[in-house]
């Protein structure tokens, strides 16, 4: 989720994701095998991640002005959040993805994250075996789009947190690590607990590696 005037990322969850489009009678029942011995994923992952994505984001009651594409699970996730008044804008994937695109922030942000992260991009070996990494990769991405790259390329030095009073200069990476944040005095959502204390599974590989170093938190 990123600013449309800020271009700030506000954060982001995750949805495991049955494979689709065309296959071949092998592969569909590869895939039934596969579901078979280790699950399916929830069909309604996706809009339930939304949701709860913008009740972190925007917990409190206030209207929302929200751009997507045209996949269905945002209206209903837009529907389960009572508590905002959402003015929700649909935008056909086949536009151009130009600066007049009002989805050019994420589609900026996909961009630059496909360009910063080798487990990002197509047919990649480099691709994450655990989500948990990927998540991992993923908020650090966040904290250095945010808080150390600038907001633009051609004209530098003025960062996401910079244009929301955030921050007031370029944060050098030893500066955001030079403090420790205990998470008993730093408070994280529920859904992003998961992610910092490495419990979010790998279908194929059950055993989940935690963070359970104490004097690492």
């Amino acid at each position: 989720m990123a600013g449309q005037k800020s271009h700030f990322f506000h954060g982001f969850t995750e949805s495991e994701l049955r494979r689709k489009g065309t296959m071949t009678p092998a592969q569909r029942r590869r895939k039934s095998r596969i579901e078979a011995l280790l699950g399916r994923p929830d069909p309604r992952s996706v809009e339930k991640e939304v949701a709860e994505l913008l009740n972190i984001v925007t917990s409190r009651p206030q209207a929302l002005e929200l751009h997507t594409d045209e996949h269905q699970a945002y209206p209903r996730a837009v529907r389960a959040l009572t508590h905002l008044q959402v003015n929700h804008h649909t935008i056909s994937s086949r536009a151009a993805r130009n600066v007049q695109n009002p989805l050019f922030p994420i589609n900026l942000l996909d961009l630059l994250l496909r360009h910063s992260g080798a487990n990002h991009k197509r047919e990649t070996i480099a691709f994450s075996k655990r989500r948990q990494s990927g998540i991992e990769r993923m908020w650090i991405f966040l904290v250095h789009r945010n808080l150390v790259k600038s907001f633009s390329e051609r004209h530098p030095g003025e960062s996401p947190a910079m244009r929301l009073g955030i921050t007031n200069r370029l944060l050098t990476i030893r500066e955001i690590l030079g403090r420790r944040r205990f998470p008993s005095l730093v408070v994280l959502p529920a859904r992003w607990a998961i992610h910092y204390w490495r419990l979010t599974p790998t279908r194929r590989l059950p055993r989940i590696q935690t963070h359970s170093l104490k004097l690492a938190v």
